[in-house]
Parts: structure tokens; sequence; C-alpha cells
């Protein structure tokens, strides 16, 4: 009698977008509602990422140590890029042994700005492996020669193999391996094909892996789906150690890079660039840049101020109030919530006396930069009720605070920061919460300092009720 066939293993059907698995393939993930994101996979013999190389963090010796005994260096000693933008956002820059993953939508400087960080980082003597699995060598050159990248510290490499990628790194032995795309590299432990959800998390398993034991920082590059996030799972983002997103309108020249994760720093913290034919170059002055083009005295036009991190930031907001075209009011934001819009606009409704729930009502943030600070409402609030007044606020006038249901302003936090920033820039009048009065007149001194407890109020001063 023959010996029995060992039965092979059957496929399963993984989520490329929560990673769930099923038995079969399905239209729609049950997980996640998502369609046709199901991908059939082959289970792997053994997988690397559920066998721990290394039994824990160098030095640890893989037990348990009590926390008294745990010393820890407060000034962790940091690789700086030389790009104060870059370092600003990491929390002082890169911190050996860390994965980071850089996220962005296509085309909008990722490859660009990674070379520019890579090569501050061989100028200050780094040994540095920029891995590329999208471009060959020479591709790769033409970029870095078009930025005047030329270290002779920074090794390219094009390869989508994890386990070629990883034996370059042990020869080498870099301070800094940067790997561009995530999305581009497989290991051969998995049957799947590149970028998909089994691939993505064991790569980055494996890097992490590197990172951790060998002290080495990892940046990963990661695409972006249409919906905005980071594509590959979830578990991606939560294994790195900082999630920066590149970010920007494909029509400005200014981009925005922001930290969505971050363990070693703040993540209120962003920097600005502007895109040149030459590479990115740092904004030193965003409130200056953003309103370099505004145009005083027009209707719906409102400066507000800002503050990501510890730096303000002065923009305009926009606003247009138009008849409904199909009888339904309709809002549209750009570089706000919607719903956060729409909020606002029922207060003023209701709290305010400018109704404007049957208009069609948009709303801008000029220079394509993105806001989510409630202190930004009460700029939208007062922007929408110009532009339906048709009657334009004074040019040197700053609004910032947040509205509540009941109409009332609250106070907001960094307000000495905001108030030098604008009178950096020459506003004579400030609108603010009276919760924040004290410190504004503590601050500005001469300049007019108009302290509010209602949105109402704040209209009646503006001359917008």
């Amino acid at each position: 009698m023959g010996a029995q066939k060992t039965p092979s293993p059957r496929s399963v059907h993984r989520c490329q977008s929560c990673g769930h698995v099923e038995p079969k393939w399905l239209g729609r993930c049950p997980a996640c509602g998502e369609w046709n994101t199901l991908v059939e996979e082959l289970p792997p013999g053994r997988s690397l990422s559920a066998k721990r190389i290394a039994p824990g963090l160098p030095g640890s010796g893989g037990k348990p140590i009590p926390l008294a005994e745990v010393s820890v260096d407060e000034n962790l000693p940091r690789l700086a890029c030389g790009i104060a933008e870059v370092d600003r956002v990491l929390g002082g820059g890169l911190v050996p042994g860390s994965l980071v993953l850089l996220g962005g939508d296509p085309g909008i400087g990722k490859s660009t700005l990674l070379l520019q960080a890579l090569d501050g980082l061989a100028r200050a003597g780094r040994r540095i492996l920029y891995v590329s699995g999208e471009e060959s060598v020479a591709q790769a050159a033409m970029r870095a020669h078009r930025l005047g990248v030329s270290s002779d510290r920074l090794f390219l490499y094009s390869e989508t193999s994890l386990e070629k990628i990883l034996a370059e790194a042990g020869e080498l032995r870099p301070d800094v391996l940067a790997v561009d795309s995530i999305q581009t590299v497989h290991t051969e432990a998995m049957e799947s094909i590149p970028g998909s959800v089994g691939q993505v998390r064991e790569c980055a398993a494996r890097l992490l892996t590197r990172a951790k034991t060998e002290g080495t920082a990892v940046i990963l590059v990661g695409h972006v789906t249409k919906d905005g996030a980071i594509a590959g799972p979830k578990t991606l983002e939560h294994v790195v150690d900082a999630v920066l997103q590149f970010e920007g309108e494909g029509t400005h020249a200014y981009r925005v890079l922001r930290a969505l994760k971050n363990r070693f720093g703040s993540t209120s913290e962003i920097g600005v660039f502007e895109m040149h034919q030459s590479g990115l170059s740092q904004v030193e002055s965003p409130s200056a840049l953003f309103l370099a083009e505004r145009h005083a005295g027009s209707p719906g036009s409102v400066v507000v101020a800002s503050a990501d991190g510890s730096r303000p930031i002065l923009v305009e907001v926009q606003a247009l109030v138009a008849p409904a075209s199909a009888g339904i009011g309709r809002r549209t934001a750009n570089g706000v919530d919607v719903n956060r819009v729409a909020l606002l606009l029922a207060v003023l409704a209701e709290r305010a006396g400018v109704g404007v729930l049957d208009k069609d009502v948009f709303v801008n943030i000029a220079g394509g930069l993105r806001l989510s600070e409630p202190a930004i409402d009460l700029g939208i609030a007062c922007a929408i009720a110009s532009a339906a007044r048709r009657v334009p606020l004074a040019p040197r006038t700053l609004v910032f605070g947040e509205v509540g249901l009941a109409g009332e302003l609250r106070g907001v936090p960094l307000v000495e920061p905001r108030l030098i920033e604008a009178k950096k820039l020459g506003f004579e009048r400030v609108l603010l919460p009276r919760q924040n009065r004290l410190r504004g007149e503590a601050v500005f001194g001469a300049v007019e300092v108009l302290a509010v407890d209602h949105l109402r109020q704040a209209l009646d001063l503006l001359g917008v009720a």
C-alpha cells in the first residue's frame, strides 16, 4: 500500500483593506464592508513574522526587567537630516532603531522629500542605503542629480526582494535604510503577490526586527488609496513608530508634512514646503506665504489664526453664499470638514439670525491647507455671514475662537503665539473669546483687542450681523 498523500494547504481570501480572512471569495468584505477587496492567498509554510527572530531589544536579554532598573536616556540621540521642517515633525530628528512610514498621494513629492532628507543625513556623516522598488538605479540617480544630491555616503539599490535587501543592508550596515515603496517589496516566505496584505505585513515585520536589533533607522514609503488612507492593513500603521503624511493640492505649490503618529514626539507639529523645479524648499514664514495673494476688501474673506503644534499659522478663509440651484441648499468645503460647516450654518441661523440654510454655501481655505482645529470656527462663521450680507470685513482684522452649539465662544490654547504672529504681520485688531482676553492684552499692548462672549456679539462688532 502506497504512502498516503499529504493534502495541499487550501488557499484563503484576505481583504486588502482590513486584513479579514475568508475561506472563499466574496464580493464584499463582511468585516469592513468594502467591495472587491478579497484577494486569494496561499498560506505560507512558515511565517517569519510569527517567529520572533530576536528575543527582545538589544540589551534586554529577552527577559522581563523591573521598571526601576531600566536606564532611560532623557537626551535620546537623534539623527538630524538638516531640514528643519522635517526634524520638527519628527520631534528633533530620526531616532536610531525606529521604523517610520511616509505616506502621500502619487506625485505629491514623497520621493523628492525623502531624497533631500537622506542627503542631509549623508552630509552629516551617516551611511545611507536607499532602496527603490519602482525605479532603476539610473532613474533614481537622475532625480538625485536634479535635486543636487551627490553625497558619496548615499548608496542606491534597485531591488524588490526583501531577502536581498536585508542581505545588502547586513553587509553595508547603514545608519538609515529607506525603502521606496513597501508595496513593491516581497518576501519568499509568502506566496501572495507584492502589495497584498500578507506581503506588506510580513515585510514590515522583518524590517521592524532589523531596526530594533541592529539600531538602524528604517523609513518606509507607502502608497495612498483613493480615500486618502495609507494603502495596506491598519496593522502596518500600528507596528511602525511614526506615520508621516505628506499632503497638498496638486494645483498648488505648497506641501504640508504632518505626523499622524509619533512615539518619540508630538503629533501636532507640521512642516510647510514649497515645490520648485529643483525640489522642495522650506517655508520659514507660512503665514506670510498663505496671505500673499489675498484680495482684501472682498465679502466672505476672513483671516483666522490656526495653530498646529507650537507653530501659529494665519490663513484666509473664503466663503461664498449663492441661491440654491436645485431648491435645496448645498454645502461644499475645501480644506475643512464639511460637517463642521453644516453645524456652524445651523448655529448662525438659530443663534445669530443669519439664515443661510436654504442657500448654497461654499467654504475654502486659501492655499490648499487643511485645517481641523476648533479655533477656526469663528473665522468660518464670520466669513459666511460676511458673504451672506455682502459686507467686507476690515482688512487688518484677525479672528479666532471655538463656537459652541449655543452660539457661545470658548477659549482656545496658544493665544500668545497667535497674537505675536498677527502683530508681526501688521494686524491692527483681533477678535477673540473673552476667556483669552487677559493674555491678549498683555501681548498686544496698544493693538485693539475685542473680547466677546457670543457669536452674535462678534458679528455685531464686525458689522455683518
